[in-house]
């Protein structure tokens, strides 16, 4: 049962005994929760825990098979997402619900756009209305003609989350809200002004700090079911951690590498660098190392990543693959140079998964040639290499059989990570490779990134997470207005001076690599 809101405490929203299957498949069993008013409440667990299925039922996706919900005391069985904002309840979905080929005003207004009295929709209108709706929320520098899919995903993030904020009169579910944001200030401001009007507030996130620093309260779901609800202030970090994964978790960092007199030729070298937002980028990773870019948003992190995967092509610089200048203009011609560049995109939905493919499938894609014979992949190839790469990043089998689409957005994490894995790709480019994955998966997620490592493979990834460059890498460049501003290596790789750096302070020489 949901805990019992204190004497004057309103409840905007209660669940009680939510049970949802799918054939033998149970998503969610007896999960419980309690939104108060005005507040902002956390729900954390596991990948495959429960939350996506919670989110879908309180947003009216799918049905419950049992339990009740009570909204404001009425019951309340959405059973579409309009109907559930209907009602003052608007959620803003981990997997962006925008669609890319619309345009922001429309994505805005949807389902509801401007007609002209002949009953037409009315471009001018729709176009004034949302620029409206963008000054409310201060975005008034996103065009609102622009084509959602020109729009840099940051800002899309900030758009789904707006089109939940102006339907969210009683409760507001945001799903992983900061996956794609460097900075949580507009965020945080957003949500202080709409729990003073009364909102309650769900909070979905596996970062923990950030939590602390908007939630009051936490629900922990484990296996479908509720564990516990929390004040926050009284629970600790490895209290919740224990809650979430059925075990402790180790935060130790492994020893780093150690460098060592003789230096091996670099596995990839780039030299003045420049397209896009970079102004003239230099730098090596030796192989057996693991490289960080921190960076702010916007400072030429995505453009370095495009550039080196073959997504962009540079207007000047050089890149050598195993000492060797390489040109390509495609992720397939990049995964071929030398010994191979393969990477995780930054937009899993739009630029990684094939939604109608199983995840077993989505895994092997690179080296599908690698398990046929004239055209036919031998029998049991594709589930055997499959289940191999997911169990390094502790990917249940089970989930191996789904269509990837279906599964939560972690574990389609996972499946891409899997995938870089599989390709054979000596050197990876990993793009915030942990967004959207629990705590007990990521630390999976690093052994796997140091065991590639330590077999002579060379990683690339930036996080928008500073503690996850400092627990996983042997060096940090800093990107700054598109340039390598600094570098940190060893112990030197600490938060506050890499945020220093972030913000312009201290520039050093253009070779970052060493």
């Amino acid at each position: 049962m949901a805990p019992s809101p204190a004497s004057g405490e309103t409840v905007a929203l209660l669940s009680e005994g939510l049970t949802k299957s799918y054939g033998a498949t149970v998503a969610l069993e007896s999960a419980d929760i309690a939104l108060k008013a005005g507040e902002v409440h956390a729900l954390l667990g596991e990948n495959g825990a429960g939350k996506s299925t919670l989110v879908k039922i309180i947003t009216g996706a799918v049905t419950a098979n049992r339990g009740r919900m009570l909204l404001h005391g009425t019951p309340f069985a959405p059973t579409s997402i309009n109907e559930a904002r209907s009602f003052g309840v608007a959620t803003a979905f981990q997997e962006l619900s925008l669609i890319p080929n619309l345009s922001v005003a429309q994505n805005l207004l949807l389902p509801r756009l401007p007609k002209t009295a002949g009953g037409l929709v009315s471009h001018r209108e729709t176009i004034r209305q949302a620029t409206d709706v963008l000054a409310q929320y201060e975005l008034s520098r996103i065009d609102p003609s622009a084509e959602m899919a020109s729009v840099p995903m940051a800002d899309r993030q900030r758009l789904e989350i707006v089109r939940a904020l102006k339907n969210a009169e009683r409760v507001l579910v945001l799903d992983e809200p900061t996956a794609a944001l460097a900075e949580t200030g507009w965020l945080f401001g957003e949500i202080a002004k709409v729990t003073a009007k009364g909102v309650a507030v769900l909070y979905i996130s596996h970062r923990l700090a950030e939590v602390r620093e908007i939630c009051q309260s936490a629900t922990v779901l484990r296996n479908g079911r509720t564990i516990a609800t929390v004040s926050l202030k009284d629970a600790s970090d490895d209290n919740i951690f224990e809650m979430m994964v059925g075990r402790p978790v180790s935060h130790q960092r492994p020893a780093r590498r150690l460098a060592t007199a003789l230096r091996p030729a670099p596995r990839i070298d780039v030299e003045d660098l420049s397209g896009s937002m970079l102004g003239g980028v230099s730098f090596g990773i030796e192989p057996g190392e693991i490289v960080g870019v921190a960076a702010l948003e916007g400072q030429g992190q995505r453009s370095l990543f495009r550039i080196l995967c073959g997504l962009q092509s540079p207007s000047s610089g050089t890149i050598r693959i195993d000492g060797k200048t390489r040109s390509y203009s495609s992720p397939r011609q990049a995964l071929k140079a030398g010994s191979g560049i393969a990477y995780l995109p930054e937009e899993r939905k739009t630029e990684g998964i094939l939604a109608g493919l199983t995840a077993a499938t989505n895994v092997v894609l690179p080296v599908l040639p690698r398990l046929s014979a004239a055209g036919v992949i031998a029998r049991g190839a594709e589930p055997r290499l499959a289940k191999e790469e997911a169990a390094k990043v502790d990917m249940n089998e089970r989930y191996l059989s789904f269509a990837i689409g279906d599964l939560s957005g972690g574990n389609q994490q996972k499946a891409l990570i899997a995938r870089t894995f599989a390709s054979g790709a000596q050197t990876l480019l990993l793009f915030d490779p942990t967004r959207g994955v629990d705590v007990g998966t990521k630390q999976s997620i690093y052994s796997a990134i140091r065991a590639f490592a330590q077999e002579g493979g060379a990683v690339l990834f930036y996080s928008s997470e500073l503690p996850e460059i400092v627990q996983l890498a042997d060096r940090c460049l800093v990107l700054y207005q598109g340039k390598v501003v600094k570098t940190f290596e060893g112990d030197a790789i600490v938060e506050r001076q890499i945020v220093a750096a972030m913000i312009g302070h201290g520039e050093e020489p253009r070779r970052a690599s060493r």
